[in-house]
């Protein structure tokens, strides 16, 4: 009876211990989770903030806001919002504006709400009183300019019908520096409860199972053997609760036992590094992957937006007919093309490869893109265009990208082309009557290679009939499974299978004859065309004349 006793009081001890150890490691596995995703989900929230804010400008609030909502450029924002709100998986996206007597109201200017929730969106002007003492401090701090972003926890317990989710607040300033709104984007967080529960069960299996263990152990043994490995166990737990790190010294150095207390050392060392890792690689993976698809998603829709995408472009002109087209290798390219009226007489024609691909070659095209269009509204000559553009690229150009471009100006009354290349592919020609041929003009350096460059021009006469076809690398170098390329013979004779078409058929067949031949091999360039058919009447001369 006495040797029962301390058996039952042993094994009853050990239980107690294993699930004290239980606890500990429970409650410091999911304090360093919960720290590192609300960490993640932080950041997060601010990045869709800071791009949710680089779409609204600040010093239209009042105009978007009077609108209610009716106005083009309103519904153009939002539209915007909301193709983001939904990409980055926010729960809403909106901008307010608190009564600034005492901030205890608010009126929203924007609302977004993700299409897969439950909830609706508020209408422009909808006024709803601040929602604690928090949110009002908060929204004096932003507009006071005390802080310059703000974070607010809610806690599912803390109202009862709100989920668990956070907000970021940024304060939306004009042109003089005066707070206008408040942008806020809410994210739920109810995926970290799941995950947390299913860390708890985890532990809760893992601590079943060892008490199975140690209850079949003979109680004479148990006595024995049992209470210093134990000691060192609660020891280990303690310790692996309070630095949340797997010990240098494993248990099962210190525990030489090969019964049950051997496995359940193992078990804990097991279970400690899984842990560490668990919450390190999640965290990092988390992390990388949002990030990454973040920014390659809004990469993504930003060029898209950038690049002429209605065609046709002009419906009211009749001198010309023009399709284009641009489909990236990866999710973002680094071609661009471009095309728009000076005035009413001058069309200016752009397409350009930059060095880079991905998210920098993006940037680059599109800071390259706004710079030719500004040069060239000014009614700068092909050559002048190229010049400036090049000036502004070289003068702040630290990452070492360049692009080509090829850009002409046509006059449409009159069919004059004055065009200029920078080191891009020759263009390709069709005069009334013949047949596609390239066009060798001369090649100037690269646009942000090298400062003080001058680049030269050349005028052709466009009879009625003409075509031009443009084009980056992708075209002639796409590559089929044995790494051979589509090259420029076969681009011009898919051109003169069919040279009557008009733009948008020839640019389709062009690239039905890329698709064809790579056979659905990777490519690493962007596949970027242009043609242009002029049907203006100009004057009956000589179709092209070159001059330095």
């Amino acid at each position: 009876m006495i040797r029962k006793s301390i058996t039952v009081k042993s094994i009853s001890g050990i239980i107690l211990l294993l699930a004290v150890f239980a606890v500990l490691v429970s409650l410091a596995g999911m304090r360093a989770f919960s720290t590192a995703a609300r960490a993640q989900y932080s950041e997060d929230a601010f990045r869709i903030a800071d791009a949710a804010a680089m779409e609204i400008d600040a010093d239209r609030i009042d105009s978007f806001f009077d609108s209610g909502g009716d106005s083009e450029e309103y519904r153009a924002v939002w539209k915007r919002m909301d193709e983001l709100c939904n990409a980055m998986g926010a729960t809403f996206i909106y901008v307010i504006r608190p009564d600034l007597d005492d901030y205890g109201q608010i009126t929203f200017v924007f609302s977004t709400v993700n299409h897969e929730s439950e909830y609706s969106p508020y209408e422009v002007g909808y006024v709803r009183q601040t929602t604690n003492d928090e949110y009002r401090q908060i929204y004096r701090n932003l507009y006071e300019g005390t802080s310059e972003r703000e974070l607010i926890f809610l806690e599912s317990r803390s109202y009862s019908k709100a989920e668990h989710h956070l907000t970021a607040l940024l304060p939306l300033k004009g042109a003089g520096g005066e707070t206008e709104a408040i942008l806020c984007v809410q994210r739920q967080m109810s995926s970290l409860g799941q995950v947390r529960r299913m860390f708890l069960r985890s532990i809760l299996r893992v601590l079943i199972a060892l008490t199975i263990i140690v209850g079949i152990g003979h109680g004479i043994y148990l006595n024995r053997v049992l209470i210093r490995p134990v000691r060192r166990i609660t020891d280990e737990a303690a310790r692996f609760a309070h630095e949340n790190q797997a010990a240098e010294q494993k248990l099962t150095q210190l525990i030489r036992n090969e019964d049950e207390i051997g496995l359940l050392a193992a078990s804990i060392d097991q279970m400690e590094e899984r842990i560490g890792d668990y919450i390190e690689n999640i965290t990092a993976i988390t992390a990388e992957k949002e990030r990454i698809t973040a920014e390659l998603d809004l990469a993504g829709r930003i060029q898209e937006a950038m690049l002429p995408h209605e065609f046709p472009p002009f419906p009211g002109r009749k001198e010309f007919d023009l399709y284009a087209s641009m489909t990236p290798a990866k999710e973002v390219g680094g071609d661009f093309y471009d095309y728009f009226l000076i005035d009413e007489d001058h069309l200016c024609l752009v397409i350009a490869d930059v060095s880079g691909k991905g998210v920098p070659g993006a940037l680059f095209m599109m800071v390259a893109k706004i710079i030719l269009q500004s040069c060239a509204m000014l009614g700068r000559s092909a050559a002048e265009i190229l010049t400036k553009t090049n000036e502004a690229l070289c003068s702040n150009n630290q990452v070492n990208m360049f692009v080509t471009v090829w850009l002409g100006i046509l006059e449409l009354s009159t069919g004059k082309l004055t065009a200029a290349n920078a080191g891009h592919e020759y263009p390709v020609f069709k005069r009334p009557g013949e047949s596609f041929e390239l066009m060798k003009d001369r090649h100037g350096l690269v646009i942000g290679g090298m400062e003080g460059v001058r680049y030269r021009e050349y005028e052709l006469r466009l009879l009625p009939g003409t075509k031009l076809f443009l084009y980056t690398d992708g075209v002639p170098e796409a590559t089929d499974p044995d790494n051979m390329m589509f090259g420029t013979q076969r681009m011009l004779d898919t051109l003169n299978r069919m040279p009557e078409a008009d733009p948008e058929t020839l640019l389709r067949e062009v690239h039905a004859a890329v698709d064809r031949f790579v056979q659905g091999a990777e490519q690493f360039d962007d596949l970027t065309m242009l043609c242009l058919e002029y049907r203006g009447a100009g004057p009956e001369e000589p179709a092209e004349r070159q001059k330095e």
